[in-house]
């Protein structure tokens, strides 16, 4: 039997994507940008501060990094909260050493928790923005749209209260997102979402509700996912981090402007036996500063949109 003539029209066929979200654009033939004193390479150190519940509902999927032996599940509960009880303090005073300002993502629950917490990071002046409400309320298509709205509402209206910040970033608990995901953020004042890795350098999104940009947060070296999902060393962790920046300042030196993003976890590399492997990686990095600008993620999108002024709707410029 012949098909009917509407089996193979598709009406956002065509040349490039196939959604409106932003437009096709390659990397290579974009203008070249620079960074703030002509610098070719941004880079943005992203720590994800987490609570994973104890008796999480895992729906309608288990978050990656959560509880997976039966309830309760100690074992994993306390190697998370390990992180933001130990682990945390060995950032931060890698960070100080090697002069590096770091961006945190926090779940509004842990910062509910975790009062002096929040008060030694705003104290040192550090930007925080919204990682869900746990790591257990995720943004998925299975939620209505009101259901989605005041979680966001929820998460960084605590955040604002908590922190005195005005909250501008978004990072979605296992970076996933229902198809309103992008306007809600944007009709709650979020200017920028980390959750999408498809490009070295912010991009702007459309959305029904107003402008919003996504600041690619990578995750091929993110420590989680190239030591604890892929099981490589802390030394081979760290070569790859550094060669990921060695790649990335020489392209933008010699192409125009990149985006370097590191994505950390304390729970993971915060461990007395890895550490020092951030300790290199910080080392490697700053030892360029001469030729990095090295910024929290919100100062990195107001350069970024200083330099290109895109609307939403426009691809990536």
């Amino acid at each position: 039997m012949a098909l009917d003539d509407s089996t193979l029209r598709y009406d956002h066929r065509r040349y490039g994507y196939d959604h409106d979200r932003y437009a096709w654009s390659m990397l290579a033939e974009r203008p070249p940008i620079t960074w703030p004193g002509g610098k070719p390479l941004a880079v943005w150190i992203n720590v994800s501060l987490q609570f994973y519940p104890l008796n999480q509902r895992g729906v309608p999927f288990k978050v990656p990094n959560g509880m997976t032996m039966p309830y309760p599940d100690l074992r994993h509960f306390t190697l998370r909260d390990y992180g933001n009880r130990v682990g945390i303090s060995r950032l931060l005073r890698a960070f100080d050493r090697a002069g590096v300002q770091a961006t945190y993502a926090m779940n509004a629950r842990l910062a509910e928790r975790t009062p002096a917490l929040v008060r030694r990071l705003v104290d040192q002046g550090a930007e925080i923005l919204a990682h869900g409400w746990t790591m257990d309320h995720l943004h998925t298509s299975a939620l209505a749209r009101d259901e989605e709205a005041e979680l966001v509402r929820r998460t960084v209206d605590t955040l604002r209260t908590l922190t005195g910040q005005p909250i501008r970033g978004w990072l979605s608990p296992a970076r996933h997102q229902s198809w309103h995901t992008p306007d809600l953020l944007a009709e709650h004042g979020l200017a920028y979402c980390a959750d999408w890795v498809n490009d070295d350098l912010p991009y702007p999104v459309a959305t029904a509700t107003g402008r919003l940009v996504n600041m690619p947060l990578a995750t091929e070296i993110e420590d989680q996912f190239v030591m604890g999902q892929n099981l490589h060393s802390e030394d081979s962790w760290a070569e790859q981090v550094c060669d990921a920046f060695d790649y990335l300042l020489a392209e933008g030196t010699a192409r125009g402007g990149r985006l370097f993003a590191l994505s950390l976890h304390p729970w993971m590399v915060g461990q007395p036996h890895r550490i020092g492997a951030l300790e290199a990686v910080l080392d490697h990095i700053m030892a360029r500063r001469d030729r990095i600008w090295q910024a929290p993620a919100g100062d990195i999108l107001d350069a970024y949109l200083a330099r290109t002024a895109p609307t939403a709707g426009q691809g990536a410029t």
